[in-house]
């Protein structure tokens, strides 16, 4: 009985949809900008929160970032304070190499611009980050070419760099660069390496892309290291069995102690690690997630009294047949369930529109950008599940209205 009435409701859905196709269209319009409005925000929303993750999990859950500036907010931290801060010295890092122990290894950062020059190509504001020993162990990449920096070359700052996967294609287009000499400001360094590309990310993120990076030691040549305006960092890693909470307060006696603030002074600098962002990042999430629902929940009210209005007039244009039906002896479920099937059943097709367009956009979008942006299957049964739900709660009425007609009634019923 359950086939018979699929069946029996599919026909007149496809009876439906080909004699009433304009009425039918816009119809089944409301449904599909829905889905494709709910559908879109969340292929985008998990493409961005899948980027981010990657991103930060780059960072490492067990590293701690000395720095100038909080990734949260303080409130009991103005930001005239902030600014007056120094940023992390090679002092500071000494101090906790010297003095940490529960950390593995230790890393001081450095980020600047420079131009980049190779003969006639040349990037404007190239972004330069200068690294010492140990960085190897804090940061998570891979060399493509080359090599990485030997100790003696990091230790002595040597004029080496390594470039990221776009500068090496804007500087040397599809050469190799390994061995070759690249300028940076007024000088002039040699190429040893090229990180393998690690793609964009949800906010813009190239990762190692479009960096070069050379001995923290040659880079005295080109910044003031004593500058309380660098872009400095002190990344540290803990050791095995020892807590980011434990590793940080280590630290910051650490950083006190060398910067010699007293007990009731405020810190000077701020204990980043990769947990602050994630939970931040979390509210954004959510809040797009709120605003899908609420962008597309609207066209899908619209969508689903665009079905209803169909139903109704499909149970209109069917009465004498409903009234012959139950003449017959057809039961109340039986022509509330054939109606409910019409009705499902063009609900279900707008969603099935709706996400092919999802579909084909990701595609076009993966290609034109290189991103890695995908329809879920869990997208997939989410947009599905939401157009039969539709269908239901706007067929039903219609379905009800059919099922308890008089069949005397419906039989003499004539437009």
């Amino acid at each position: 009985m359950i086939f018979k009435l699929a069946a029996e409701g599919f026909s007149f859905a496809i009876n439906s949809l080909v004699i009433n196709k304009l009425r039918t269209f816009l119809s089944l319009f409301g449904i599909t900008i829905g889905i494709l409005a709910i559908i879109s925000v969340f292929t985008v929303l998990d493409w961005m929160e899948k980027s981010v993750r990657d991103s930060i999990s780059t960072l490492g859950d067990d590293i701690i970032y000395v720095q100038k500036m909080p990734w949260s907010f303080d409130p009991n931290l103005e930001w005239w304070d902030l600014i007056s801060w120094p940023a992390p010295t090679p002092d500071d890092y000494e101090a906790i190499r010297r003095n940490s122990t529960n950390s593995q290894a230790a890393a001081f950062t450095v980020m600047f611009t420079r131009q980049l020059k190779n003969r006639e190509n040349v990037i404007g504001d190239g972004n330069i980050w200068a690294v010492s020993r140990d960085f190897e162990m804090v940061r998570s990449f891979e060399i493509e070419k080359g090599r990485y920096f030997s100790f003696y070359e990091i230790n002595t700052g040597k004029p080496v760099a390594i470039i990221g996967h776009e500068t090496a294609s804007t500087l040397f287009n599809e050469s190799d660069p390994v061995g070759k000499s690249v300028t940076i400001g007024s000088h002039k360094v040699t190429i040893i390496g090229v990180f393998r590309r690690e793609g964009t990310g949800g906010l813009a993120d190239s990762g190692m892309d479009q960096l070069t990076v050379i001995p923290v030691e040659y880079a005295r040549n080109m910044i003031n290291m004593r500058n309380r305006f660098l872009e400095s960092n002190i990344m540290i890693k803990a050791r095995d069995g020892v807590s980011v909470t434990e590793l940080s307060d280590e630290t910051i006696m650490i950083m006190r102690a060398a910067r010699r603030l007293s007990p009731g002074e405020k810190n000077n600098f701020s204990v980043n690690r990769a947990s602050l962002l994630s939970q931040g990042f979390d509210g954004v999430f959510a809040g797009i997630n709120i605003g899908g629902w609420i962008i597309g929940g609207f066209s899908i009210l619209v969508g689903g009294f665009g079905i209803a209005n169909i139903m109704f007039v499909s149970v209109r244009e069917r009465t004498n047949i409903i009234g012959i039906q139950k003449a017959l002896g057809a039961k109340r479920s039986f022509i509330m369930w054939q109606f409910l099937y019409e009705s499902i059943l063009l609900s279900l097709l707008g969603g099935i529109i709706g996400l092919l367009l999802v579909f084909g956009g990701s595609l076009i979008l993966n290609y034109l950008y290189e991103l890695s942006m995908h329809l879920t299957f869990g997208n997939i049964i989410l947009g599905i599940s939401i157009s039969g739900i539709i269908g239901i709660i706007a067929g039903y009425a219609p379905a009800y209205a059919a099922a308890k007609m008089n069949p005397v009634d419906a039989i003499g019923y004539s437009f």
